[in-house]
This record gives C-alpha cells, structure tokens and sequence, in this order.
C-alpha cells in the first residue's frame, strides 16, 4: 500500500537560478535554496520515492493533465525569463505506473484527466526548478501535472487532490506532493527598476499574503478555504492557485487541521510573495 509521505507549498523562482550564477546576483535567493534542499533531506529521511509536482508553469486549456514520462532529460531555457534561466540541464527518472493511477482514480471520481507518455513532452519550470535543489542526484522518480487550470474551477481542483491521494495510496510508493506556486502573483511593471526583484508589487497584497500565512501557522484551513476563491482573485494567485487547491484537496481541504512547518520565511520576488511551507500529513 502506498503512502503520502510529505506535502508541502514551494516556490519556483526563477532568480533561484540565477543566485547560484557569479555577479551581483550570486547568493540572492539562498535561503530558499537552502529551503527546497532541506525538503529534499525530509523526502529521503522519509525513503520517498517518487515527487509529485503540481505545477502552475505548466498551462492547460481543457482537462487536467499528468506527464508520466518514464524519464526525463535535457537542456531548458525559459521562454518567459530566458535571461533567468537559460541552458539548465536535467535528468530525472519518471513513474509511469503512477501517473496513470492517478488518471484512472480521478476520472473514476468525474475529473476528466489524461496521462502523457510523449518523449517531446517537456517539464516546465515550476518543476525543473525545485528538482534541481531537492533532486540534484536523480534520487526521485518525478510525476509532473499541470496545475495552471485556465477555466477549471477551484473545487474541481480539490476533487482532483482528492483523487491524487487515492491514487498515491493505490500504489506501491512513497510519495511526496509538492504544490509548485507563489502566494499573491502581481508581477512589476515593466521598465521597473531591477532593486524590484527583491519587492513586492503591491502593499495589499504583501498583507493580505501575511495573514494567509499566520491562518496557515495555526492550521485554521475553514477560514483559508473560504477564502481561497477570493485571494486567488484579488492578489492574482498563480495560476489561479490550482496547486493550492489540489494540495488542500489531497490533505482534507477545511477539514484539515494541521498548522505548517515554514521552511523558508515570505519573501517577495520580482513583484510576487513565496514561501516553503511543509503541511504535516494527517494520520
């Protein structure tokens, strides 16, 4: 029997990349490197074998999607920030098995879903990223699904996290989820001046990702959720914060009780708020 063995919130940017590059950028995002290789360390106390990503780079127009690839492999560049992140190369394996079961149990629960095993079909960024500093060695097997929902709604999202844990719990692994996303998501405006890589694009939303986070510290996930809809809305929530939504739905949604564990304190990046935050998994 499966087992979810750790869940977690995580950021993805790209200035990661670029911190560990000599210049005046070098060190700038530390700590959150140092905050995925600290989640990488729990995955391999806990013996997790596969990393599920739920990844908001990752856009779809029609259905939920899985890549199953049995493996991955080459050289990425960004074709949103390609002077971010550019010639990064990968190498991880896949779990097809997986990512089929998780296909079948959420089309068995009326989420329309589709499994990929196309060589051509890239990992996106919201995933390479976070691999790089939790999965350097290739330890993992990697299960990458596309969590930027353009015209789903939030509850079919949780319905899908629901799925996801049937399926984790269906297998034979050891899984990690993690839900690859910032908090509020209001870029800078262009020609702002490059100091605002480290700021946040608007006051508002840098409070209202505050009192998220303290609702997340005391685990009260019945106020988050109802709130969820709307601060994805107003602090244009990345990807309209499907992660967050699939994440919830694998824990229990407002049922879930169970204050995070920060890993990396909110930050504010290129006009955006992040986090890594580990979500204890119920018994």
């Amino acid at each position: 029997m499966g087992k979810l063995a750790l869940a977690a919130k995580v950021t993805h940017v790209p200035s990661m990349y670029l911190s560990e590059l000599p210049g005046k950028h070098h060190g700038c995002r530390e700590a959150a490197i140092q905050g995925h290789r600290e989640i990488g360390q729990r995955c391999r106390d806990l013996d997790v074998d596969t990393i599920v990503v739920l990844d908001v780079h990752w856009l779809v127009n029609a259905g939920y999607h899985v890549n199953a690839n049995a493996r991955f492999a080459g050289r990425y560049t960004s074709n949103e920030l390609p002077h971010f992140i550019k010639d990064m190369d990968y190498a991880y394996g896949g779990n097809p098995e997986l990512g089929r079961r998780i296909a079948e149990c959420a089309n068995a629960a009326g989420v329309g879903t589709r499994t990929h095993e196309i060589d051509s079909l890239e990992l996106e960024y919201g995933t390479l990223v976070p691999m790089r500093y939790m999965n350097g060695d290739g330890r993992f097997n990697v299960v990458s699904v596309a969590a930027w929902c353009a015209w789903h709604g939030l509850d079919e999202s949780r319905r899908f996290g629901a799925a996801l844990r049937q399926a984790i719990e269906a297998s034979d692994n050891r899984v990690a989820v993690l839900a690859s996303g910032s908090l509020s998501h209001r870029f800078n405006d262009n020609n702002s001046p490059e100091a605002a890589m480290h700021q946040i694009s608007r006051e508002f939303h840098r409070q209202v990702d505050l009192r998220v986070v303290d609702l997340w510290r005391q685990g009260d996930w019945k106020t988050f959720c109802a709130m969820l809809p709307e601060y994805a809305e107003l602090c244009v929530g990345e990807g309209g914060m499907h992660d967050t939504a699939m994440l919830l739905g694998l824990l229990g949604w407002d049922a879930y009780d169970k204050p995070v564990e920060i890993v990396t304190d909110y930050f504010t990046s290129s006009g955006t708020g992040q986090i890594n935050a580990i979500f204890p998994v119920p018994d």
